[in-house]
Order: C-alpha cells, then sequence, then structure tokens
C-alpha cells in the first residue's frame, strides 16, 4: 500500500471524496440563502469544520495536481500533514464528542455532516497513517501547529463582536460571556496541543517499529 502508485491511487480518490463534500455542502448552503453566494461563503467559512476540509482538499490537490510549487512542498511536509491530520482529527473529535445531536439534518444535508465530520477525518487520517513518512517529526513543531487554530478562535471572536454571531456554541461569548468562552477556548487548545503530542508520538513509535 506504500508503492507510489497506490499512493496517488488513494490520493485521487480521497481528494474526490472531500473536495465532493465540499461542493455538496457550499450547494446545500446557497440553496438555504437563495442563491446568494457571497452570503454562503462568509457563512460557511466561519465553521473550523469547513475551514479545515477545505485545507485537507488544498492539501491533497496540490500533491496530485501541482508540481514544484511552493504550496506542493509546503504541504509534501511530514510535519505539514501531520497538523493537518490533527486538525481534521479534532473536528471529528469536537463533532461527536460535544456537538452530535444538536442538530439533526435528513437526507442530502445528513451525508455532508457524516462526509465533513466523519467519513473525510478518517480517510485523511488513513492516509496519514500509510503514507506519511513520520520519521522525522518533532514534538517542538506542536506548538506551531497551534497558531492555525488559535488563529481562528481569534477571528471568531472578533467577526462575533462585529456581527453578534457565533458558529460554536461553546465560543458564543453572547450566551456564555467571556469567562466560560475564554475557559472552553484554552481547553479545546490543550486537548489539541495534547492530540498533536500523541501524533508525534505515534509516528515515531510506528516508523521505529
Amino acid at each position: 500500500m506504500k508503492s507510489v502508485n497506490s499512493k496517488n491511487v488513494y490520493l485521487t480518490v480521497i481528494t474526490l471524496i472531500v473536495w465532493f463534500s465540499l461542493s455538496l455542502q457550499f450547494s446545500l448552503s446557497l440553496r438555504h440563502y437563495n442563491g446568494a453566494v457571497w452570503p454562503t461563503l462568509k457563512i460557511l467559512l466561519s465553521f473550523f469544520t469547513v475551514l479545515t476540509n477545505l485545507i485537507v482538499a488544498i492539501c491533497l490537490a496540490a500533491q496530485l495536481l501541482l508540481k514544484q510549487t511552493a504550496l506542493v512542498r509546503f504541504f509534501s511536509k511530514p510535519a505539514s500533514q501531520t497538523a493537518v491530520a490533527v486538525y481534521i482529527f479534532l473536528v471529528a473529535l469536537v463533532y461527536n464528542v460535544a456537538l452530535r445531536g444538536l442538530d439533526q439534518p435528513k437526507g442530502w444535508h445528513s451525508l455532508s455532516n457524516e462526509l465533513l465530520h466523519v467519513i473525510n477525518p478518517l480517510l485523511f487520517l488513513i492516509y496519514w497513517i500509510a503514507f506519511v513518512d513520520k520519521a522525522r517529526l518533532s514534538y517542538k513543531q506542536t506548538t506551531v501547529w497551534l497558531i492555525y487554530p488559535l488563529l481562528y478562535v481569534i477571528f471568531i471572536v472578533i467577526r462575533g463582536y462585529l456581527i453578534g454571531q457565533y458558529p460554536y456554541p461553546f465560543i458564543n461569548v453572547v450566551e456564555i460571556g467571556y469567562p466560560k468562552a475564554i475557559l472552553n477556548t484554552i481547553i479545546i487548545l490543550v486537548v489539541f496541543w495534547i492530540l498533536s503530542l500523541i501524533f508525534v508520538f505515534t509516528g515515531k513509535k510506528t516508523t521505529k517499529s
């Protein structure tokens, strides 16, 4: 399964699935907003789930379609791919532990929901396990990986302050107040950092074995 050919086949399959899931979610949201593209994009890109799945899609597509570019070199690094694996794993973890059950999507909405929160994370995790060279991963890199979720939280808080809307209940300052929102953010960042350490530890162990 670790040959170049099998890697490309798997990359192609999951790239198509991830882009399909994002396209499906955009189509469903576009219909909800009566075909208004910009309002649809604004609401979708406020969700960590959508942003992270988009990062996964770009990471995969870059390796398949773009040769010898800065984007490919960045996303081809084991550290970058491991960071993306942690990001998308966190999407699945937070949704299935804390958010599942808050909404009951039906039909295509249900399919989109499961793809973004379950199937895509699982497929990328398999990719990371099977094809990413984890020998040179470093525990020091995990602090750098915190930049993305931290910037996301800052963006959401500023956005929420300006428009009074928050994509997730655990950072909804209007409903729970700043102290609770800050505490929830710290907890999530700590969990994220611990997950990053576990990924590096697991990667090193599996490489040695």
